[in-house]
């Protein structure tokens, strides 16, 4: 395969304001991952509250370059991919040279000391790669090499669909009949700014309310008067342990379904007075980043939200699903402020949720890929295999900030 990463900085639609902190652009890295003309597209944007930047993840990438750059995906379902190693270990990776000069390069850069293993699915590729991005790490402590990872995670599946001839969920034997429809996310602003917000996306089924201000109630108030959509409350650890239950009475009677992570990631005591007190159910987020965090959540939230990023893609995120479901929690996908890169790969989980938060590419002024589309909550896959993804040129429409390296 090879591997080439795009840098883009996204403009957002608006400011975008959470409890900690406005976004106006979006930085992030999309790998590219090319084999026989072929080519499978995956996303990593820059997350400053997980410790991932452009440039941390970017020199991730060129470390693993060599092994990613010997593998090879089958296009048969019998056949497998090519993933270097060194010779001298089946169990830990080489050492890779420095990042420098050009993010674009061929196999013939393949080390000679790597060999080729022969792996059946992007599974597998995933877990070829874990040790070499995160080293010898555990991997129940939340890193920021899941970003990298999780882009070449999605990029391998974008890839493997489109050489087997099949869009991803299909091959994964999922059904698309029934599936959970999106919210729209409207960042904290003023209120008068958060109701015209409201009104350039109407007759959306649900809402996502981004809360953490004195005026947390009379926000929810005034955009009821909007709309009769459910509502979706996300506090981004905002709030404490009495204000949530408090504030729960009221938000069940303005129409809230649920409350995203109200409470900081390590108030585990106040979680759980949350989980016995409040009247509203109460879905983790930041307290849930990686697998073993699912466990963790049991008997604190009524259900996790997962992100591809936090987790490390498809490939674990699955896994993630089906723990939940064996303790009787809730499944929810979320997104960061990303491309339709990252929320295509988010589409290919949708039969196996309740709920997603998939509206990323829809607060950016300009998108950098076609793939899977959102419209008022209903998710509408291309005509394509893999993912569905299809990279914007430098020289195509809605391409912004694309840097060469």
């Amino acid at each position: 395969m090879r591997l080439t990463l795009h840098r883009f900085d996204l403009p957002t639609r608006h400011p975008f304001t959470i409890s900690r902190g406005t976004t106006t652009v979006q930085p992030t890295v999309i790998v590219e991952l090319e084999q026989e003309g072929v080519c499978g597209y995956g996303e990593a944007p820059e997350c400053a509250y997980y410790g991932a930047t452009v440039e941390g993840i970017t020199a991730a990438l060129e470390r693993v370059r060599p092994q990613v750059e010997a593998a090879r995906l089958s296009r048969s379902k019998s056949g497998w991919c090519d993933c270097g190693w060194p010779r001298s270990s089946a169990s830990e990776p080489p050492e890779s040279p420095g990042s420098g000069g050009s993010l674009r390069s061929t196999p013939a850069t393949r080390s000679p000391n790597l060999q080729l293993l022969r792996l059946e699915d992007p599974a597998d590729f995933w877990e070829a790669m874990c040790p070499a991005l995160r080293g010898d790490g555990p991997r129940d402590v939340p890193t920021p090499a899941t970003f990298p990872q999780c882009a070449l995670d999605v990029a391998a599946h974008d890839l493997w669909g489109k050489l087997r001839g099949a869009p991803v969920w299909k091959l994964w034997g999922l059904s698309l009949e029934s599936l959970p429809v999106s919210d729209y996310t409207i960042g904290i602003d003023a209120i008068e700014v958060m109701i015209d917000k409201l009104g350039e996306f109407p007759g959306w089924p649900i809402y996502k309310i981004k809360l953490g201000t004195p005026e947390d109630l009379e926000i929810v108030r005034s955009l009821r008067q909007q709309t009769d959509a459910v509502f979706r409350v996300d506090a981004n650890c905002a709030w404490t342990a009495e204000e949530t239950i408090r504030n729960a009475v009221s938000l069940k009677e303005l129409g809230v379904e649920f409350i995203e992570q109200p409470l900081p990631p390590d108030d585990w005591q106040g979680m759980r007075e949350v989980y016995r007190g409040s009247v509203l159910p109460v879905v983790a987020d930041e307290s849930c980043q990686v697998e073993a965090d699912v466990d963790r959540c049991a008997g604190y939230f009524h259900g996790i939200n997962i992100k591809l990023h936090k987790c490390g893609g498809l490939t674990p995120a699955r896994r993630m699903i089906a723990r939940a479901r064996q303790l009787d929690m809730q499944v929810m996908v979320g997104c960061f402020t990303e491309s339709t890169v990252g929320i295509s790969a988010i589409a290919q989980l949708l039969p196996l949720l309740d709920y997603v938060d998939m509206d990323g590419a829809l607060l950016l002024a300009e998108d950098v890929a076609t793939g899977v589309s959102v419209d008022r909550g209903r998710v509408k896959y291309p005509q394509e295999n893999g993912c569905g993804v299809r990279l914007l040129t430098s020289g195509g429409q809605g391409v912004v900030g694309a840097s060469p390296f």
